[in-house]
């Protein structure tokens, strides 16, 4: 190390709005800087940009510097962190790191775009320990709602960082492991000198909840209806596909998948040791002709996707699957911040249509895979770092963060949008 080494933290997604995570870490002397990037994901079209269905971070920033970019790592295989790969990769040339059912997720997309062979993936194992560039890296196990989230811990000559992804604390996740709390008090006691942490439940009082708690109460919901049901959710939640299928099989309904991206994800999966208690799903077709009462349909579209499964069944213009009035749809999923107009768009032809809605404001359907304040509470508790930098949010819930972080005791906290350049260290953080 030399006296011109620092320490730096850049986002390019993800600080300022909730979805398309891109984050950078340099490590060197000014202007000389070796860089990693964490997540390369997506957020989706919402209604206020006709025709764009995706939209992706501007990675013109480490493009400018691609000899000095060292590699990728995914944290997990959720869309808004790994969904712009695909796409961005032939711009950046990098290597990328993933755990198993992550590098799997990824492993589609790229045959989808002619890349598998090109792109170079290393498959790291859970919790397991690897260098990309300057940046000592471990992965410490955490919970969210897919399997294989991971915390990624950064040390460097002049610090550890941890970089959260998405997390919450939960005793029955229903898929995967819980947070490995022994890891991070360990971490903790080594010292840290930042974290890099998921702000979007922050304005949640308590605790995110735990999906093994949604089982009963979909399952007496769902025993309580006539009629054909749909749940939407998000495609790649796969501990609410299993949450979901056994709250219809204990209501002796058959589960009908609709939509592409659930496909591929349950698939991924069964592969991955997931849903082995689950029933097989049935395609669309099945809808044409199994009892409505005895069907319950899962589908994509809880955000108002205008191309998804459940936009096009309730403008009538799905091929397959048609609902009634008295019929339901239930939203097992949050309203993402900038997609209240699309979703409300969907709600509001389903109930032209006669249809029940059912959300989280009325009923138990969901839980979230992102910590409240009592779990943020709790992560400070066990990491105690020097220095707090928000992400994964809009600046309200990032600002917000930063002031939870200094009631925790935190000595300085760094709030930045898309673009900011961040000096974790040496000396004080700016």
């Amino acid at each position: 190390m030399t006296d011109q080494d620092e320490l730096l933290f850049v986002p390019l997604g993800g600080a300022g709005e909730i979805g398309m995570n891109l984050n950078l870490y340099g490590y060197g002397p000014k202007d000389r800087q070796r860089w990693m990037m964490i997540d390369l994901g997506i957020t989706f079209g919402n209604g206020t940009l006709p025709g764009v269905d995706v939209i992706m971070p501007d990675p013109t920033f480490i493009e400018q510097r691609l000899d000095q970019l060292e590699g990728l790592v995914l944290t997990h295989a959720h869309e808004d962190h790994l969904g712009a790969v695909a796409h961005l990769w032939p711009r950046l040339k990098c290597p990328v790191y993933a755990t198993p059912f992550t590098a799997r997720i990824l492993g589609h997309k790229l045959r989808e775009a002619g890349l598998e062979q090109r792109v170079p993936v290393t498959v790291v194992p859970l919790k397991g320990s690897f260098s990309v560039g300057p940046f000592d890296l471990e992965l410490i196990t955490l919970t969210h709602s897919i399997p294989e989230p991971n915390g990624i811990v950064i040390r460097t000559p002049l610090g550890t960082v941890l970089h959260t992804g998405d997390w919450k604390f939960d005793p029955n996740p229903v898929v995967g492991e819980v947070t490995d709390e022994a890891a991070l008090n360990a971490l903790g006691d080594e010292g840290t000198l930042a974290i890099v942490c998921d702000s979007t439940n922050v304005f949640t009082e308590g605790t995110s909840g735990s999906e093994g708690d949604l089982l009963d109460s979909l399952s007496q919901l769902i025993g309580s209806l006539s009629g054909r049901i749909v749940v939407t959710c998000f495609a790649s939640n796969v501990a609410r596909l299993e949450t979901i299928a056994a709250a219809a099989a204990a209501n002796d309904r058959d589960v009908v998948l609709a939509g592409r991206s659930l496909w591929r994800f349950q698939e991924a999966g069964r592969e991955h040791g997931c849903l082995a208690n689950t029933a097989a799903f049935l395609e669309e077709e099945a809808a044409g002709y199994l009892p409505r009462e005895k069907t319950l349909i899962i589908c994509t579209g809880s955000q108002g996707e205008p191309r998804a499964a459940l936009s096009r069944i309730a403008s009538g213009g799905h091929p397959r699957i048609t609902l009634d009035p008295g019929d339901t749809v239930i939203f097992s999923s949050r309203q993402i911040p900038g997609n209240e107009t699309s979703i409300s768009s969907v709600q509001n032809q389903l109930v032209r249509g006669g249809i029940n809605i059912m959300t989280e404001k009325d009923h138990f359907v969901h839980v979230s895979g992102h910590p409240a304040r009592q779990e943020l509470i709790r992560m400070y508790q066990h990491v105690k770092p020097k220095i707090s930098i928000p992400v994964h949010g809009e600046l309200r819930h990032m600002s917000e963060h930063a002031r939870l972080a200094t009631d925790c005791q935190v000595g300085a906290t760094l709030v930045g949008e898309n673009g900011s350049l961040m000096r974790i260290a040496p000396g004080q953080p700016a």
